[in-house]
């Protein structure tokens, strides 16, 4: 008892020398409770049949009716897919992308150059989705600049936003754009704290760059890449509804209808029903959540890092 009781006195004692860094954290922490975990108890609408003169407290229970009317509607059930789908394919071609993209940078001859490819890279990721959209229609329309070069050559015009595999393939070169350089700096950092000695020793084995980028500066970087790994596939059911709600149309709206969207259109273009709209949000962060446990168990058991504790 004597042993607890002076660590707790060495906290208090600790916490109050650092008051004024807790004072600072406060507002911070405010937010967070009141907007991140204050908000979980809306999560039982998904279990009520919501009634606006009732509230949400007051509204009936319903058990697991809402989940089982998601499991019947195909217009829920095709969204998932969808979703699956396009984050599957946004995984293999986007996620690879910040990580060559850093391994390129660094392979720049003048610093300062790597420096200008950088800054230029990154400044996509600070335009809102509203902003690339319209700079995407403007030239993607048939009429515009990207039809007008390729019927200049001969070519037919492509009605890129208006064909399903088309539209795919604008979404992902767009996330790669807007994202890549942004996301390469984790990758910069990582490769910044590797050991120069141990690309100095390559060069004196005769490595030549494609092998010092393989054996130095990939397995330098492993542990930053298992992490983004593992945050990349706790998010496979996001598959991006600020993209998509932004460039989205009537004619690809069926292909591009995603869990987000789906929930949007059902709440705000509909009737709305809250309880069985929070119930597909529920279930999107439940598989969300289950991608991350089971991401993070296996990456550990074969790497022995985990996105908790590192090794």
């Amino acid at each position: 008892m004597m042993i607890q009781s002076s660590r707790k006195n060495s906290l208090l004692t600790r916490m109050w020398h650092a008051r004024y860094v807790y004072l600072f954290m406060l507002p911070g922490l405010l937010v967070l409770t009141i907007f991140r975990y204050g908000s979980i108890a809306g999560v039982q609408l998904a279990f009520r049949t919501y009634k606006a003169s009732l509230g949400i407290w007051g509204s009936p229970w319903c058990g697991l009716d809402n989940f089982d009317r998601l499991f019947r509607t195909p217009l829920a059930i095709s969204a998932i897919w969808t979703t699956l789908e396009i984050s599957l394919f946004r995984f293999i071609i986007c996620y690879p992308a910040p990580i060559i993209l850093s391994l390129l940078i660094n392979e720049a001859y003048f610093k300062r150059t790597s420096r200008i490819y950088q800054t230029i890279y990154t400044f996509p990721h600070f335009l809102s989705w509203v902003i690339v959209a319209g700079i995407l229609q403007n030239l993607l329309k048939t009429n515009g600049a990207v039809n007008a070069l390729l019927v200049s050559f001969g070519m037919e015009r492509i009605n890129f936003l208006g064909s399903t595999s088309f539209f795919r393939f604008t979404l992902y070169a767009s996330s790669i754009w807007k994202s890549a350089g942004y996301s390469c700096i984790l990758y910069l950092a990582g490769i910044a704290a590797i050991d120069p000695g141990l690309y100095e020793a390559a060069m004196l084995d005769g490595a030549g760059r494609l092998q010092r980028m393989w054996h130095v500066t990939l397995p330098g970087i492993r542990g930053v890449i298992l992490i983004t790994l593992i945050l990349n596939i706790s998010g496979f059911m996001n598959a991006g509804f600020d993209q998509i709600f932004n460039l989205r149309n009537a004619v690809v709206a069926n292909s591009a209808q995603i869990i987000d969207t789906y929930v949007y259109d059902i709440t705000f273009a509909a009737t709305p029903n809250y309880g069985f709209s929070t119930a597909v949000g529920l279930f999107k962060s439940v598989v969300n959540c289950t991608l991350l446990l089971i991401a993070n168990t296996t990456i550990k058991r074969i790497t022995g890092q985990s996105i908790y504790g590192g090794e």
